[in-house]
């Protein structure tokens, strides 16, 4: 029998800013890519702005990720529901980060995914690696972010969250594999997607 969050004394809000907050301790201030090396996310001189771009270029990337993927032609079935509905899902986080960020959102950066999408299996694999890869991100910096900003954010994480278990559902593994996600570091994460060649 499930337990709903409220019914257990925690509201859906409580349980992912403990989530936020927790993570962001975990990565203990990790650095932004783009900021000078060495500057942590707790440091002053990085702001809601420097984090909310840094988002905004992974919400990018998933988006040309699952466009590609339901436009190619090449999968079908619960696959290629899956790549429509996260990729609107994806084209709505950009939206609202773009708001949020107005004049200062950086521009849509250039991605090309190569061979990830050339059969079912390297889609699954490469869009587990994404979902995952842009919830530690969130999770690490997270918590970094101001008092007014950290609450919506908050939601975009809940939506990551599912996206992520429902591919790894499809590739038959795993949809909460551990008690907690991981922290991730953010110019980790971009120099691998550019390393992989996502990012151009």
């Amino acid at each position: 029998m499930r337990t709903h969050p409220a019914q257990s004394g925690f509201t859906r809000g409580r349980l992912l800013r403990a989530a936020l907050a927790s993570g962001a301790a975990v990565a203990g201030g990790a650095a932004i890519a783009g900021l000078p090396r060495g500057a942590s996310a707790q440091s002053e001189s990085v702001t809601d702005t420097d984090i909310l771009n840094v988002l905004l270029l992974l919400e990018h990337v998933q988006e040309d990720f699952y466009r590609a993927a339901a436009e190619g032609g090449r999968f079908d079935g619960e696959l290629r529901r899956f790549a429509e509905v996260v990729g609107r899902q994806e084209t709505e986080h950009v939206a609202f980060l773009r708001e949020r960020l107005g004049g200062a959102a950086d521009e849509r950066p250039r991605t090309d995914f190569g061979d990830a999408l050339s059969s079912p299996e390297r889609f699954r694999e490469t869009a587990i690696d994404l979902e995952e890869a842009t919830i530690g991100v969130y999770v690490g910096q997270g918590a970094n972010l101001s008092r007014d900003t950290v609450g919506p954010i908050a939601g975009l994480v809940a939506v990551e969250a599912r996206q992520a278990a429902w591919v790894r559902d499809l590739a038959g593994v795993s949809p909460a594999p551990r008690a907690a996600d991981p922290a991730g570091e953010a110019d980790a994460v971009l120099a691998d997607l550019r390393q992989r060649g996502f990012i151009q």
